[in-house]
C-alpha cells in the first residue's frame, strides 16, 4: 500500500513540473519551475510558460536556484 502511494506521489510531481518558465530572450540558458524564482528576478524580458520538453529541446537547463 505504501509503495502505491509513493508511486502516485511521484507521478503527481512529474505532472506538476511538465510546464516551466523562462525569460523570452535569445541569451537565456535556464528554465525555472516557478515564475517567482529568484533566478528570474533580473529578467528584463517577458516571462513565458512553456513545456519542460520544449525548454530542453531549446537547450535550456534547470536554474541552479531550483
Amino acid at each position: 500500500m505504501l509503495l502505491i502511494l509513493f508511486l502516485n506521489l511521484n507521478e503527481t510531481i512529474a505532472i506538476a513540473k511538465s510546464d516551466v518558465y523562462l525569460g523570452d530572450s535569445n541569451g537565456g540558458k535556464k528554465y525555472h519551475y516557478t515564475k517567482n524564482c529568484c533566478g528570474l528576478s533580473n529578467c528584463k524580458h517577458e516571462i513565458i510558460k512553456i513545456s519542460l520538453k520544449k525548454a530542453q529541446t531549446l537547450g535550456k537547463t534547470l536554474c541552479r536556484w531550483e
